[in-house]
């Protein structure tokens, strides 16, 4: 036995000097010992390599068991470690307004820039955003809102992945499908940054709860497909005095605004005071939609949110984007409100 220890501690000493981590030297003592146990259970009595390795494997049995031991120890104390310290990842909670150095490094291009700087990216960890939608535009949106550090982020939508949402929905994967989209999201955006709060909500959003939930959060983005559920958004959003952020797509071409009529913008039902016919405004499953655009108007709509949030240039107030996809053509719009108007006017 002593032969053995001696020539472990040879081959520790040689990987030491060749440079290997300590992981492959510890790896090739252990199969050593391996080969010996084996040698001790295998060969017969008597036999000139089993006596020359003490004729009993039962020393070297102890001495795995004691290192086992000490191996778990370690690995104990290491995950002891780490839970008093916050993780690895130095996801410890910070007090609002502050940030930890992981943090500060993550979100260092937004610090640098002029029009944010620290104080806007305060600002963002500070706001509370809703998502309405977590399907084309909710998707990158969510994304980016995440990734930009907006400290609570909460998202409502009733539907689950399904494989046709793939081609453009990017925040879901194939393993999602059947996965309801809030679940789905939720886990997307912690996994880029665990330093954010996501509230996910899964049930329609509807006049029961709208209020409420609109209450607890300082901007609305509107990423729904039916005009039901834009006109509920929009009413709720006007009582409560929130700004919504709203989106639209077709085919080749998106669009958006910036709705806040406590701002002296128009509301969402100035621009539309009623739902087109179905024909007139098909789905993107009947007419299709060219699976980028949605990526390119829900960040667009994720940067209004910030710049909203940060005070950063100007927001599309009172202004309608259109971006035309095939000919490569964005245009604005100029909008007013209607005094008319049910929800807004008078």
């Amino acid at each position: 036995m002593f032969l053995v220890l001696i020539f472990a501690a040879g081959l520790y000493g040689l990987g030491a000097y060749m440079g290997a981590p300590k992981t492959q030297r510890w790896a090739l003592i252990g199969l050593l010992f391996a080969a010996v146990i084996g040698v001790l259970f295998l060969f017969p009595e008597g036999h000139g390599l089993r006596v020359a390795l003490g004729g009993t494997p039962a020393p070297y049995l102890m001495m795995v068991g004691f290192g086992a031991l000490v191996l778990l120890y370690r690995i104990g104390l290491s995950g002891l470690r780490k839970r008093a310290q916050g993780g690895s990842l130095d996801v410890a909670p910070t007090p609002s307004g502050t940030f930890s150095e992981t943090e500060l490094e993550r979100y260092a291009r937004h610090i640098v820039l002029r029009e944010i700087g620290g104080t806007g990216q305060k600002k963002l960890k500070s706001a509370k955003i809703l998502v309405v939608g977590a399907g084309g535009l909710g998707a990158p949106a969510l994304q980016y809102l995440a990734a930009a550090g907006v400290g609570t982020i909460g998202v409502i939508d009733d539907d689950s992945v399904e494989n046709a949402n793939l081609q453009r929905q990017i925040i879901h994967r194939d393993e999602d499908i059947g996965t309801p989209k809030v679940f789905s999201a939720q886990q997307a955006m912690l996994a880029q940054n665990p330093y954010v709060e996501v509230r996910p909500y899964h049930r329609r959003l509807d006049a029961e709860i709208a209020q409420d939930l609109f209450a607890d959060y300082d901007l609305i983005l509107d990423g729904t497909d039916n005009f039901k559920t834009r006109y509920l958004v929009n009413e709720t959003a006007v009582m409560l005095g929130k700004p919504v952020i709203s989106g639209a797509l077709s085919q080749w071409e998106g669009q958006l605004s910036v709705f806040d009529p406590a701002k002296g913008t128009p509301c969402y039902q100035c621009i539309f005071p009623s739902a087109p016919a179905p024909d007139l405004a098909p789905s993107c499953a009947e007419a299709g939609v060219i699976g980028p655009l949605p990526g390119v108007v829900g960040a667009m709509m994720a940067q209004e949110a910030i710049k909203l949030i940060t005070g950063a240039g100007s927001v599309l107030h009172s202004e309608m984007l259109i971006y035309d996809g095939l000919f490569g053509e964005t245009r604005k719009m100029g909008l007013k409100p209607r005094s008319d108007c049910p929800i807004c006017g008078g």
